[in-house]
């Protein structure tokens, strides 16, 4: 007597069939049960209450995160952009009164020796001679020969 036999009190069905019909019989019987235990949990998965409610807010508070980020980047692009554009402005502007000083710096520089060039124009003008006086002469009997010529 097998122990099947021993434990159910009933005959041993298996010894009867052949090898391979007693594992096809086996077999199908494990995979009914595996079945019946399948269905079994999916039956209790499906009827157990669920917390959507902890999802939803979960999803809720992601989404929110997500365009507080998107809103803060948005911002810091915006305020980068006006910020360089500011300082663009007063770059360019420190440059247009760096060449205003050092035009007017060179107008005060061109007026200051304007009086020293007239000046010296005037002395010149004074002290200068087409030949010194000893050759005076020389110089007025060469303007003769060649206006003779």
């Amino acid at each position: 007597m097998s122990w099947w036999a021993k434990l159910t009190g009933k005959k041993d069905e298996r010894v009867e069939l052949s090898g391979d019909e007693a594992l096809d019989r086996d077999l199908e019987q494990a995979l009914g049960n595996f079945r019946l235990s399948v269905h079994a949990w999916s039956e209790d998965a499906y009827n157990r209450p669920r917390t959507a409610a902890a999802v939803v807010r979960h999803r809720a508070w992601r989404l929110a995160a997500g365009w507080a980020m998107a809103g803060v980047l948005v911002a810091g692009g915006l305020t980068g952009g006006i910020y360089e554009h500011h300082h663009q402005q007063e770059l360019a502007r420190m440059a247009a009164e760096r060449e205003a000083r050092q035009q007017q710096l060179a107008a005060a520089a061109a007026k200051a020796r304007e009086p020293e060039a007239d000046f010296m124009a005037r002395i010149e003008s004074d002290v200068s001679q087409q030949v010194p006086s000893a050759l005076e002469p020389l110089a007025q009997l060469m303007d003769m020969d060649n206006s003779q010529e």
